[in-house]
């Protein structure tokens, strides 16, 4: 059966797709009620963004069990509506003023639980829904609707945070994650969807075989400590960049949001030929290189701090810019490196991500994907709650733009690792495993 045919996997797409557009509003939302609504800093940023992934940190390595005991729609149904009753009661707390970095902060740890929940039920789902040759495809199709998302909610979120202010901006958000739990509500259960058989393993040994999997795996284990080193670098970036947007360039609201909307255009490009270039020179190969190219483009945009102060000798104090009519010669070159390199970081992520995905799903059996999901999501939002903070720090102490080299060096440092692997032979199509095996809970050792 062709993918588009697939009518539970088209209605799992559909809600998937509206939560990750109101996604995309709220990362230019948080940040600019950050940075400019309560006049926060990078390290403010930090924090907050460690807070939303501590969750994982804390709880990761016991989602994939406990989501287990229970039907992944109702979990991923649950994660959704909770969420967005907590993105309301942030909007509301804002529009009263009564806001704080504090009481963003726990709300935030609410917001990150329910995610992580709703990530682990997520991934284990997929497979129910197609079949696992599909798996690679149907990541794609997943990611090229979250990188379109990213794309058209960048731009949007700007205009509409510049319109409306962040709070109102917010509400946004909670409503997409309203309309996806609706969505899922009315997806039939499938056939597959029911909670794995109970036995009498104990939680250490539950967690301990999901640990095995992972780390024991020739492929995967690289995989994993790639994964997440690269984190770091990305929390870096991820707490650095608005600030170098908001408070360095003072492009506000619409220029955060015309980034981050460059970055989805490429992720859009880089998924539509990630499948093909996978099935032309491997898994491995292109996720290598893929990977080694990413800290190339957040150099380009580390050099946009430089070219900010340097070019034209002009000066860029004063308040933030309004339309991009106004910017000055400087400015526009500062724009165009930090657009420019979101847009191929962007072009790299999306060859990567729906094969690195697809790849993990394919070779775990079905009783485990709930479990290698969790291990790897919680380990790597780990690295979030070290890096987001780490960055906050080095742009307080050295400068937004040494903050972003640094992120830059972190990436590096992770794609040498999966460069020097065993993973970088890696082919989906000759280790994935077969239904039979998947269904009986077995795993192979991957072939060469």
């Amino acid at each position: 059966m062709k993918l588009r045919h697939n009518q539970p996997f088209a209605r799992f797409w559909l809600a998937s797709t509206v939560s990750d557009f109101g996604t995309y509003i709220t990362t230019v939302a948080l940040s600019v009620l950050i940075l400019v609504t309560l006049d926060g800093t990078a390290l403010d940023q930090g924090w907050v963004n460690a807070s939303r992934w501590a969750p994982y940190l804390l709880f990761g390595l016991l989602a994939g069990i406990w989501v287990d005991r229970f039907r992944r729609r109702k979990v991923l149904i649950a994660a959704d509506l909770g969420r967005g009753v907590v993105l309301v009661v942030v909007a509301v707390f804002g529009i009263l003023g009564i806001l704080s970095i504090p009481a963003l902060i726990i709300l935030m740890f609410c917001f990150g639980t329910l995610a992580l929940l709703g990530d682990a039920a997520y991934q284990s789902f997929l497979p129910q829904l197609v079949p696992r040759p599909l798996l690679v495809r149907a990541n794609a199709r997943l990611q090229q609707s979250m990188t379109v998302a990213q794309t058209t909610g960048g731009a949007v979120a700007g205009g509409l945070v510049a319109l409306l202010t962040a709070p109102f901006a917010l509400l946004i958000d909670a409503l997409s994650y309203f309309i996806s739990g609706l969505a899922l509500i009315s997806l039939k259960r499938t056939s597959t969807d029911t909670p794995p058989v109970r036995n009498n393993d104990s939680l250490r040994r539950k967690v301990g075989e999901g640990l095995r999997w992972v780390y024991g795996h020739e492929r995967l284990g690289p995989m994993a400590w790639s994964s997440h080193i690269w984190f770091i670098g990305s929390a870096i970036m991820g707490a650095v960049f608005p600030a170098l947007i908001l408070n360095e360039l003072r492009l506000g609201a619409l220029g955060l949001g015309l980034t981050l909307g460059c970055a989805g255009i490429g992720a859009v490009l880089g998924t539509l030929i990630s499948n093909r270039v996978g099935e032309r020179w491997g898994t491995g190969v292109v996720l290598v290189t893929s990977n080694l190219c990413q800290p190339v483009m957040v150099a380009l945009t580390a050099l946009s701090s430089a070219a900010a102060s340097t070019s034209s000798g002009e000066s860029l104090t004063g308040d933030a810019y309004g339309s991009p009519t106004e910017w000055p010669a400087a400015l526009w070159a500062a724009f165009i490196l930090a657009a420019g390199g979101q847009l191929l970081f962007g072009f790299a992520m999306g060859i990567g991500s729906p094969l690195e995905m697809g790849y993990r799903q394919a070779v775990t059996p079905d009783r485990l994907i709930a479990r290698m999901s969790a291990t790897m999501r919680s380990i790597n939002r780990g690295m979030i709650v070290l890096g987001a903070p780490l960055g906050g720090v080095i742009a307080a102490v050295a400068g937004v733009g040494t903050a972003l080299w640094a992120a830059a060096g972190v990436m590096l440092v992770a794609g040498l690792l999966l460069l020097l692997s065993k993973f970088r032979t890696a082919r989906v199509e000759d280790d994935q495993l077969t239904d039979e095996e998947a269904t009986a809970g077995g795993g192979r050792p991957p072939s060469g």
